[in-house]
Order: C-alpha cells, then sequence, then structure tokens
C-alpha cells in the first residue's frame, strides 16, 4: 500500500470513497457517525489545500482509501472527560479515514503510516463506530476518555504513543 498527498483531481474517487464508507458505516450499525453532508466536498478541498489529505494506492494503482492527517494541536482535544491522554507530547491526529469496502488493510495501513509520521497519534470515533474501535485497539490505540467536537457531539477519544503507559 502506498500513501500520498491527494490531489484536487483526485476529488470525486474520494468523495465516492467516504459515500461508500458511509453506507458500510449505516449497515454496521453506525448511522449517526457522518451524516448530514459530512464530510463535504469544500471540508475535504480544505484538507487538499492544507496538504493535510492522504489517499491509500493499492497493488494496482486504484486509489482504495482516505484520511486527514494533522500535526499540531486540535482543539477538539484540549478537554478530555472520563480519562486522560496519556501523554501531553506534541501530537498528529487522525481524522475521515475511510476505504472502500471491498479492499482490506487499508485502516492498519494508514494507521502505521501515521504512527511512523509521529509516534504520538490521537484519533477519535463515535461510539457507534464499533469496527473502528475494534481496528484502533488491534493497532496499539488506547481508550483514554470521551471528547465533544464541533457539533457538540461525543466521541471515544484514543491514543497511540512510543512511550505510552499501560
Amino acid at each position: 500500500m502506498k500513501i500520498r498527498k491527494t490531489h484536487a483531481e483526485n476529488i470525486n474517487i474520494i468523495m465516492n470513497i467516504y459515500d461508500d464508507a458511509k453506507l458500510f458505516m449505516t449497515e454496521t450499525g453506525n448511522g449517526n457517525q457522518w451524516i448530514n453532508g459530512y464530510p463535504s466536498r469544500e471540508l475535504i478541498m480544505d484538507d487538499i489545500s492544507k496538504g493535510n489529505s492522504y489517499v491509500c494506492i493499492d497493488d494496482n494503482d486504484e486509489t482504495v482509501g482516505t484520511f486527514c492527517f494533522i500535526r499540531g494541536d486540535d482543539p477538539t482535544y484540549s478537554v478530555i472527560y472520563d480519562g486522560k491522554w496519556l501523554n501531553d507530547d506534541p501530537y498528529g491526529v487522525i481524522h475521515r479515514l475511510a476505504g472502500r469496502r471491498n479492499s482490506r488493510g487499508i485502516a492498519a495501513a494508514c494507521l502505521q503510516w501515521c504512527f511512523e509520521q509521529c509516534g504520538n497519534i490521537r484519533v477519535d470515533t463515535h461510539r457507534d463506530n464499533i469496527v473502528m474501535q475494534n481496528i484502533l485497539m488491534k493497532n496499539g490505540f488506547i481508550r483514554c476518555g470521551t471528547v465533544i467536537i464541533a457539533n457538540g457531539t461525543e466521541r471515544i477519544a484514543f491514543q497511540r504513543t512510543v512511550n505510552r503507559e499501560q
């Protein structure tokens, strides 16, 4: 799996991947996470223009996944409830991770790539997104507590770090 920055001309493919991911999420009991047009084309174009959007390319040179990776503080993570972060060191954040339904290993490849870029990663997901919660824990992430995202809803917060506390 190759990972590279997203180019603006990839936007239609990316939006199709998000549409596919939303269907999968609904089918697996998580119909409330990406709703009301989220993620919007404008948001993804903003990610691309800031250099924070990435695509996953399989061995057949097909785009099979996408995600947003940002180094630096995320205001969403400034307050955590019912727990605590593993550390207060500089971190990277993963948002909007999605893959084509028939492709395997996308999430693990993305998570590992991000961890190689920055050995301290934070991520959040909806309480109904059991699939993502399991993927995160399988890939060494620790459940740290709850955060409130911009729309006022709760998300389960996870972190993986080189120096994680057990």
